[in-house]
């Protein structure tokens, strides 16, 4: 199922719904989606990386055949939407997740992993030093629409609609200079996210959304309520959404 109707709270160039039969049709999907952007594109390859179970299972699929093999690892890049402020080792980071899941797995150079910086630094610190990297990454200091910083931003949705580590009431909100800010979630844990500028300078965002616990906040999402932060990101490419039919179920 594919709609191309307005979300959130701002037009973008272009959008798109699939609505899958379940979690593991999700990551298949999603699976197939990033695998053919990426061998369509040519030279650099960058993607912003998202956490949680949905994901995951994505990551998963790419390690094994057949994406594995047909990836183009060695020209693409991969950092990171957001990341809690803890060692990489730690079982809450990111990175530690996608590790598992999918580097350790495929002849990726370690060059082309950018995580966020969590040790050695304030969490403010920590911000400034990751744009640096996606700056020098990007080679400006100054992001200009027509040459988008990802190829594809992956991205989550939370149960308060939330988005990286964007929730609702927090200053970053409201940043549109800084590339990258820290910020503290609703349990006083540190977080560094990516804030709307950098989201938005991608030829494709994509909401990979799952649960029966997702439906009524993504049927929100769909009407676009402005409460939500998720609703305002506004790429200057396309926005994808693929949603299980247990989150897409209060859509009517």
């Amino acid at each position: 199922m594919a709609s191309s109707s307005q979300v959130g709270a701002a037009p973008v160039s272009r959008q798109r719904l699939e609505i899958l039969a379940d979690p593991e049709t999700l990551a298949k999907r999603a699976a197939d989606w990033l695998l053919d952007v990426a061998t369509s594109e040519a030279g650099i390859f960058s993607v912003a990386l998202s956490g949680g179970s949905t994901p995951r299972a994505l990551y998963e699929l790419l390690a094994g055949p057949p994406y594995r093999d047909a990836f183009p690892w060695a020209r693409s890049h991969f950092f990171w939407g957001d990341e809690r402020f803890v060692p990489h080792d730690d079982p809450q980071s990111n990175f530690r997740m996608t590790r598992e899941a999918l580097l350790s797995h495929v002849p990726i150079p370690a060059e082309n992993i950018h995580p966020v910086p969590t040790q050695g630094f304030s969490p403010e610190a920590a911000a400034a030093a990751y744009q640096r990297e996606l700056m020098t990454f990007y080679g400006a200091e100054k992001l200009d629409p027509k040459r988008p910083l990802f190829g594809v931003t992956l991205l989550g949705l939370g149960a308060d609609g939330h988005t990286a580590s964007l929730f609702p009431g927090a200053a970053a909100l409201a940043e549109r200079r800084r590339w990258v800010a820290a910020v503290t979630d609703a349990k006083g844990l540190a977080r560094i996210t990516l804030t709307y500028p950098a989201i938005e300078s991608s030829r494709r965002v994509a909401f990979l959304v799952a649960g029966k616990e997702k439906n009524a906040i993504f049927a929100r999402l769909r009407r676009g309520d402005g409460a939500l932060p998720a609703a305002h990101v506004n790429p200057v490419g396309d926005l994808w959404q693929f949603v299980d039919a247990a989150a897409a179920q209060a859509l009517g």
